[in-house]
């Protein structure tokens, strides 16, 4: 790929993380141009590609289900399960209910390389291709891999980089959290998002890429191209709204613009304390009753078993089903497995409002079966769509209509981004950011908070407070900053 920048960097060479990050957010004409960039993406998906067929459940090459529970696995043990869980909480609409789920309790690596080139950082993505993507190859991290892929337990090739995440010790490590997964469709899955630094040489390998992350933020505005894994390691990388307002001169910015920068920056004011928020969701995790029991998957209530897969008797949620994968570009070149196909789109969406100037994002606390803690920050709405619209419109989820329906003047991000590929079939969410003028009781709604995006990104320091859906967004709305061309 062609070489374009000529880059002269804006700061010296002691300067903070933060400000090369938001040089970096600032820049769209880097090592790769974008018109290179989209060559190389479709040669990607010329070489990497997927054939799924649908096949019933019991007739998966090394997947069986135990003769005694029911629960569907690997032959080898390793991988993850697919179990039953039973949910009790007292004073919900729905009190009890039983479900399939995901048991898959190794942690994997999502890992992005960085590394400067002309004086601006740049981040090593893969063009990669999962059986359960809509559209083929998708952009994701460096590193996208369970331990039973890094350890080789299909006994295919390496997985490439690996080694910058394993031992970091000649590395700076940028990012290294444990973060959740779909609460609602894994049970207690974590995965390490790890962004690390290096100044070495790096091998480019056929299906990787050097780009900006001013070139990521235009590319996350397009349809199922970068993918869930990158949008949360994204998610972890410290902004600074000082520095992005030092280096997008004032008459490049709108008041929105200005609004977000604010929202970047920790000396500007929040609706609430961070003691106060922290105390909240405390709270709220102590406040609300919810107990999830691992069952056998056999004889679940609601849930049957056909030769299409397992699903609900109303059609809605999701389904359990079958695929044959044929590969090419991948580790394996060919294997089975169950995955869950959601009944219809998805809907994840902030309500954001200017306090002072400084936009805040509208979050939920949201409980989920599978989280470990029991509730974590999450969207203001966050639900497939159609499970919803049987009910009349007092009985709907909180702001529902009120995003679904936004007028084109209030929507500042809208796009639709696939979910997990590798475990999801044909997942895809709305991901929406809708501004608002007006009022919101928070005594009618005490499971929401204000936050502005300092706030968020400081709980994603640490490991269970903020959704992966959520963390998705506030990928994206790093993306709404202006950008500029480097040279």
């Amino acid at each position: 790929m062609t070489e374009t920048s000529t880059h002269v960097p804006l700061r010296t060479a002691d300067a903070t993380i933060a400000l090369r990050i938001a040089e970096s957010a600032l820049t769209v004409d880097g090592r790769t141009s974008l018109a290179d960039f989209r060559t190389w993406f479709e040669d990607c998906g010329t070489r990497n590609y997927t054939e799924v067929d649908r096949v019933p459940l019991d007739r998966l090459a090394n997947w069986s289900a135990d003769p005694v529970t029911g629960n569907i696995g690997h032959a080898s043990g390793k991988f993850f399960v697919v179990e039953g869980l039973e949910i009790s909480r007292p004073g919900h609409w729905v009190e009890h209910w039983a479900q399939p789920i995901i048991n898959q309790p190794e942690i994997g690596i999502l890992g992005i390389v960085v590394k400067e080139f002309d004086g601006v950082l740049h981040c090593l993505m893969q063009g990669k291709v999962e059986p359960g993507n809509c559209n083929g190859v998708q952009l994701s991290p460096t590193v996208q891999a369970t331990r039973s892929n890094y350890t080789r337990v299909h006994k295919g090739k390496p997985v490439p980089y690996l080694d910058y995440f394993m031992d970091t010790k000649r590395h700076k490590v940028i990012a290294d959290v444990l973060q959740s997964e779909q609460g609602s469709w894994f049970f207690q899955k974590r995965n390490r998002n790890m962004v690390v630094e290096v100044t070495e040489d790096v091998e480019l390998l056929e299906d990787f890429c050097w780009l900006t992350l001013g070139q990521l933020h235009q590319l996350l505005g397009e349809d199922d191209l970068v993918n869930m894994d990158a949008r949360t390691v994204l998610s972890c990388l410290p902004f600074s709204g000082t520095d992005l307002a030092t280096l997008l001169p004032a008459a490049e910015r709108d008041a929105f613009t200005t609004s977000i920068m604010r929202s970047c920056t920790e000396s500007e004011g929040a609706v609430h304390t961070t003691d106060e928020i922290l105390s909240w969701i405390t709270g709220a995790r102590t406040r609300h009753d919810i107990t999830a029991n691992r069952v056998p998957l056999k004889g679940i209530d609601q849930w049957k078993h056909t030769d299409a897969g397992i699903s609900h008797v109303t059609g809605r949620f999701f389904n359990v089903i079958g695929v044959d994968v044929r590969a090419g570009g991948r580790e394996v070149l060919q294997w089975s497995q169950p995955m869950l196909e959601p009944s219809g789109d998805g809907l994840s969406a902030f309500l954001v409002k200017q306090f002072g100037g400084v936009l805040h994002a509208l979050v939920h606390a949201r409980v989920e079966p599978g989280y470990l803690d029991v509730v974590e920050l999450a969207p203001t709405v966050q639900c497939t769509v159609d499970n919803y619209m049987h009910m009349p419109p007092s009985d709907r989820l909180p702001f529902l209509d009120t995003l679904r329906t936004a007028p084109p003047e209030q929507i500042r991000y809208d796009t639709m981004l696939s979910e997990e590929g590798g475990r999801f079939y044909h997942a895809r969410t709305r991901y929406l950011v809708v501004e608002t003028e007006e009022d919101v009781d928070l005594d009618d709604h005490p499971d929401h908070r204000w936050l502005p995006l300092h706030q968020l990104v400081g709980l994603l320091r640490h490991s269970h407070y903020v959704n992966v859906q959520a963390r998705s967004l506030v990928a994206c709305m790093h993306s709404l900053f202006g950008t500029r061309t480097a040279g």
